[in-house]
C-alpha cells in the first residue's frame, strides 16, 4: 500500500522545500530512538518521506504515479535504512550521501553533525535597541538626537585584548593557537565529529600572560556612553536606524553588535501622515464654497496660499504639491492634501436669512 509522504511529514501537497525540510527536522527530533519516547519506525518513515519530497525529480514521480511510485524505482532506487545508517556513519550507502540539506539538518540536531563547515572562533556582541521620541516635523525633516545608554563596552585600558598593559599574549596551549578544537560526540547515528570554539581561550588562539586588572581579562566592562545619532528625514513610526558596531562589545576582542534606534512619532493636532503624504483640514464658509476664494493654510514648511475652486463640496481634497514628507534616501517629497470642511453657522441674522431664502428660490 502506498505511503502518504505528505501526511507522514505533516505538510500540504504544495509545501515548499523549506517547509518540507522544517517538517522533517521536527519529526526527526521527535522520533529518533535516542530520545525518550522515540520511535525508530516513525523515524524511518520520516526519513523516507524526506528523501522523496526533498528531491524535485523523485517528488514529481511520486505525485504522478502515486501507489506505483515505488515500483517505478521510487525511493533511492531501492536504498534502505541500513544504507542510510552506513552513510551516516561514514560508510558507503547504496542510495544515500550524508551531505547537503540532510547533513545540515543532522548538524543542527547534534551540535555540528557529520560534516562541519568550521566553527566561528568568537561570538559577536549582542545587538541593542533603543527608542527615540520625535516631533512630527523632526521626523519629516530629520534631526540629530543624543543617545544615552549603559552598555557593555570595550575596555579602555587593554583595548579589548584582556591583557594588562605591558604584558604579552601567549599562544593557547589547548588549541595550539587555532582558536577551535575537535570534539567527538556519540549519537544514535554513531560517533560524530564537531568543531567548536576553544573554551580555554574563547576562540582567540591566544591568552594574556597577565590579565587586565581593569576588566578582569574579559576585554569588556559596563559603562555609560553618550553619542549623537542623525535621524534621517522621512523616517516613519516604528522604523529603525541600524548603527553597525554600536551595540554591546563582545568579550576578548570579538566584533561588537549593532545598535538599532527605533523612532516613535508624537501625534500632531494639525498634521496626519499617510506614507509620504500629509493630510490637514481647513474650514471655509458657504459663500467661499460657492464662489471660490484664496485661503491661507498651514503646511509643515509654513503658511501658504491655497486657491479654493468654485462650487467645492465639503470633504473634497485639494492637493498642495511637494509639501509632504521627504522620501527616505531621496530628495523628492510627497504632497499635502487639504480636506475642505464647509462651516455652517448655527445662528444667522434676519437679513442674512432673507438673502438665503431668496437665493434658495433662484437655485
Amino acid at each position: 500500500m502506498s505511503k502518504d509522504y505528505y501526511k507522514i511529514l505533516g505538510v500540504e501537497k504544495g509545501a515548499t522545500a523549506d517547509e518540507v525540510k522544517k517538517a522533517f527536522k521536527k519529526a526527526a527530533m521527535q522520533h529518533h530512538p535516542d530520545r525518550p519516547g522515540g520511535d525508530e519506525k516513525k523515524f524511518k518513515e520520516a526519513n523516507e518521506a524526506y528523501q522523496v519530497l526533498s528531491d524535485a525529480d523523485k517528488r514529481a514521480k511520486y505525485d504522478q504515479f502515486g501507489s506505483d511510485f515505488e515500483q517505478q524505482g521510487g525511493f533511492g532506487g531501492g536504498a534502505g535504512w541500513e544504507d542510510f545508517m552506513r552513510s551516516a556513519r561514514g560508510g558507503q550507502g547504496g542510495g544515500f550521501q550524508f551531505e547537503g540539506d540532510l547533513g545540515d539538518i543532522f548538524g543542527e540536531m547534534f551540535g555540528g553533525g557529520g560534516r562541519s563547515r568550521g566553527a566561528s572562533r568568537q561570538s559577536r556582541g549582542h545587538d541593542i535597541q533603543v527608542d527615540v521620541d520625535l516631533e512630527f516635523k523632526e521626523a519629516a525633516f530629520g534631526i540629530e538626537k543624543n543617545i544615552h545608554l549603559r552598555k557593555q563596552s570595550t575596555c579602555d585600558v587593554c583595548g579589548g585584548n584582556g591583557a594588562e598593559p605591558g604584558s604579552k599574549l601567549d599562544t593557547c596551549s589547548t588549541c595550539k593557537g587555532q582558536g577551535q578544537v575537535v570534539q567527538m560526540q556519540r549519537t544514535f547515528l554513531g560517533a560524530m565529529q564537531t568543531v567548536v570554539a576553544c573554551s580555554d581561550c574563547q576562540g582567540r588562539g591566544q591568552k594574556p600572560s597577565k590579565k587586565c586588572k581593569h576588566c578582569g581579562g574579559d576585554g569588556v566592562l559596563q559603562k555609560e556612553e553618550n553619542f549623537n545619532v542623525k535621524i534621517p528625514a522621512g523616517i516613519d513610526e516604528g522604523e529603525s536606524i541600524r548603527l553597525t558596531g554600536y551595540g554591546e562589545a563582545a568579550p576578548h576582542g570579538a566584533a561588537s553588535g549593532d545598535l538599532y534606534v527605533r523612532a516613535h512619532i508624537k501625534p500632531n493636532k494639525y498634521f496626519h501622515r499617510e506614507g509620504f503624504d500629509v493630510y490637514t483640514q481647513s474650514e471655509i464658509n458657504f459663500p467661499q464654497a460657492v464662489l471660490g476664494d484664496k485661503i491661507e493654510v498651514e503646511t509643515i514648511d509654513g503658511s501658504v496660499n491655497l486657491m479654493v475652486p468654485e462650487g467645492i463640496e465639503s470633504g473634497q481634497l485639494i492637493k498642495v504639491k511637494g509639501h509632504g514628507i521627504t522620501h527616505l534616501g531621496r530628495s523628492s517629497r510627497g504632497d499635502q492634501f487639504v480636506k475642505i470642511k464647509i462651516r455652517v453657522p448655527k445662528k444667522i441674522s434676519k437679513d442674512v436669512r432673507k438673502k438665503l431664502e431668496d437665493l434658495k428660490k433662484d437655485l
